[in-house]
């Protein structure tokens, strides 16, 4: 007989390789003196085949085939149930327990499946894999949220957004967590469950549901003044964009990028969405809140089904460790951002959500992120707010997932079969065949054994640290007006009055009289038209130590910035999935909607054939145009803009519908461009919208060339900003 190996010394991590017997794969882990293949991908494998096959029968949990679904066993067919029916039982007993506690937090979500492409190597800023090779497709999960509401709230209220990305890289999964604001509204995560508490519904009445127009919020808002950067982002359009499509994302936290020589580098990231930004109209997402709770989940499901994937470009801000003393503010404090005019978002890659999830509980729901998922190249910097939530996203993950093994959902599982010693817990998948399951061992040559930093394992930044343990702020962190002025100065007249708008419905909301003071008396430090007209809107006098408050310093010298303005710039960056309704009448001209709804889809744009009742209109050359929706079921809300084809419409003395000039009188209210070729012009009249000056967004012209030119040119514009809705008689 063979003497047995000594293997007690074979302890260290060294620079051994496995042996032959002993391998990884992407299929799992093979022991050939077992002869074992444990592959839970290949499991997965056999049950994809046998559930998406076509002569699926019902069966039990346990896979036994079932005869009647329809009856529970009883003794006659009007007797009493039998407690054998096993079958009941295990059904009632599963549906009991189909409901897992929400998050906390970013309960209403909608998520998809794509790909991240590196545009070149990062090597000169960090050793992470996925950050190397363009040739190299990393799958992702994005997660898009809403903050305040519970999984029923509606899409369309003023919220911030999150904006979660799971990178599945073959260093393990990546996570960048963030929201559609680039700062936090606290600086400390030990102010997070207040702040949290203050932004949920009031515990006495469990209101208002997804909004933060209450007292308890706006309470904590004016006694932390640290909160008024993210605030006034809230507040702006930001808070209530058009589509998930068009919303940026941020990081929030500066993080830090590590080279193979272990050379430093302070990163924040953005993604940058190439559909362009765009947001709703307040009373714009009012009204979708009860048209369409659901308005941007369909969107995104709608636009991957179509084929018009979502694209988002990640962007980089670099800054070297030798640089931060020359900045003005902290950059690790989440309140504050990294003005771009000061230093640029470098584009290093790209986004591309091609798949909707095929099970929203399953995928979206159990979806696990947590910034403690990093991969070699990035780690943590010293953000206290960072530092907190890199153990309440795992530790909240372990409990609302049921246990310690929610890494073993598929959606969590990272794309190579994890090697540990944890074992057991509930919920446990993976089947470990392994004799020991503690490190050193000898009894299975000392696997899974540590990973040499040459062979891509992660290791924390070895730096000093030395200072006296205390519970304080830093110092750095306590400017709270200067960059919510930034914010303030870069907006460009319409979305100040936007903003002024917002605080003031917001605090309208608010019961207490000296909360709506305190936080006026706050937004005077930021600028004071801004705080005397939403005082204004109140009932509140400024006092005139109030009104003769200095501006606050501005960093860096920097006044305003473009970047943090949602339409200083253009933001469209083309028309592609834009919606355009087409109104059809009879006595319209079918070669008028031939020609427009072929320049719309050249474009990508969606178009609808709209009218006051479903069925088939016949054109004036004789033919049938069938109708895809009614105006009643289909409000302007859904819709970017309208066109309205040619048709002999004078010539019959066409009545118009209350329900269009509805349909219209919105279109209009809402800063959409409307447009009418050749005698639908006649149609405007009875519109009667009254307007007193000459509107830019109104188009009507009998060339269909030019009109589609002047159409699209009004339509990259978004909005017609200079309309003022108030000359509409309704």
């Amino acid at each position: 007989m063979k003497k047995k190996e000594d293997k007690s010394q074979n302890t260290s991590q060294g620079d051994k390789t496995p042996s032959s017997r002993h391998f990884s794969s992407n299929l799992g882990e093979y022991d050939a003196d077992k002869r074992h293949l444990i592959s839970n991908h290949k499991l997965d494998d056999i049950r994809y085949y046998h559930n998406h096959s076509h002569t699926q029968l019902l069966t039990t949990g346990q896979g036994l085939p079932i005869t009647d679904d329809m009856n529970s066993l009883k003794i006659g067919s009007r007797g009493p149930t039998l407690l054998q029916d096993f079958q009941l039982q295990e059904k009632l007993a599963h549906f009991n327990r189909e409901r897992i506690p929400e998050r906390v937090v970013h309960a209403r979500g909608t998520g998809a499946h794509g790909v991240f492409r590196v545009y070149r190597s990062l090597a000169s800023y960090t050793t992470a894999a996925f950050l190397q090779d363009p040739e190299i497709e990393t799958p992702v999960f994005v997660r898009f949220s809403t903050v305040q509401g519970f999984r029923g709230s509606p899409d369309t209220v003023r919220d911030i957004r999150g904006f979660a990305t799971k990178f599945y890289t073959r260093e393990g999964n990546y996570d960048l967590v963030g929201n559609n604001t680039p700062v936090f509204f606290i600086q400390d995560a030990i102010k997070f469950p207040d702040f949290v508490h203050a932004v949920k519904p009031e515990p006495h009445t469990e209101m208002p549901q997804g909004q933060s127009a209450h007292d308890s919020f706006w309470d904590f808002v004016s006694l932390q003044p640290e909160t008024l950067h993210n605030v006034m982002w809230a507040m702006s359009d930001r808070g209530i964009p058009r589509s998930y499509r068009m919303m940026e994302g941020f990081g929030i936290h500066t993080f830090k990028f590590v080279n193979a020589t272990g050379k430093v580098t302070f990163v924040r990231f953005h993604w940058k969405p190439m559909y362009g930004k765009r947001s709703l109209l307040w009373d714009e997402s009012q009204e979708l809140t009860g048209r369409d709770p659901d308005y941007h989940r369909r969107d995104l499901i709608e636009a991957i089904d179509a084929g018009d994937f979502p694209e988002y470009e990640l962007g980089v801000q670099l800054i070297a460790e030798d640089e931060l003393n020359k900045l003005s503010f902290d950059i690790l404090d989440p309140t504050k951002l990294i003005p771009e005019s000061l230093i640029p978002v470098e584009l290093i890659g790209k986004m591309t959500l091609n798949r909707n999830p095929d099970n929203v509980f399953a995928e979206t729901e159990q979806v696990a992120f947590s910034p403690a998922n990093i991969v070699p190249g990035i780690d943590f910097s010293d953000d206290p707010l960072l530092q907190g939530r890199i153990f309440a996203y795992s530790d909240a993950n372990r409990y609302r997932l049921g246990g310690a093994n929610f890494n073993e959902i598929p959606i969590n599982r990272p794309l190579f079969h994890p090697h540990n010693n944890q074992r057991d817990g509930q919920h446990r998948m993976q089947i470990n065949i392994d004799h020991a399951n503690y490190s050193p061992n000898s009894i299975e040559d000392n696997y899974p054994r540590e990973c040499s930093t040459s062979n891509h394992g992660f290791v924390s930044i070895r730096e000093p640290i030395s200072g006296i343990k205390v519970r304080e702020r830093s110092e750095s962190f306590s400017n709270y007006y200067s960059q919510p002025r930034l914010f303030w100065n870069s907006q460009s007249l319409v979305e100040q009055e936007h903003i002024i708008s917002a605080f003031s419905f917001e605090l309208a909301k608010v019961t207490r009289p000296y909360i709506r003071e305190r936080i006026v008396d706050l937004l005077s430090n930021i600028d004071t038209r801004l705080a005397g007209e939403v005082a204004n809107q109140l009932g509140i006098t400024l006092s005139a130590e109030q009104l003769s408050r200095p501006a606050p310093m501005m960093f860096d010298g920097i006044i305003s910035d473009p970047a943090l303005s949602l339409f200083s710039t253009p933001c469209l960056k083309g028309l592609k999935t834009l919606r355009v309704a087409v109104p059809i009448f009879p006595h319209v001209s079918s070669v008028s909607v031939t020609e427009i709804l072929a320049e719309l889809k050249k474009e990508g744009i969606y178009p609808k054939l709209l009218s006051s009742k479903m069925g088939i209109i016949t054109s004036i050359e004789g033919d049938a145009i069938e109708i895809d929706g009614t105006f009643e079921g289909n409000p302007s809300l859904f819709f970017d803009a309208v066109i309205v084809p040619n048709g002999e419409y004078a010539k019959f003395q066409l009545p118009v519908s209350s329900d269009f000039v509805r349909f219209i009188h919105q279109t209009w209210r809402h800063l959409k461009p409307i447009a009418f070729h050749g005698e639908a012009s006649e149609i405007l009249n009875s519109v009667n919208l009254n307007t007193k000056q000459k509107d830019h967004g109104i188009i009507a012209v009998k060339n269909s060339h030019v009109l589609m030119v002047q159409f699209f040119a009004t339509l990259r514009n978004y909005r017609i900003w200079d309309r003022n809705p108030l000359n509409c008689i309704h």
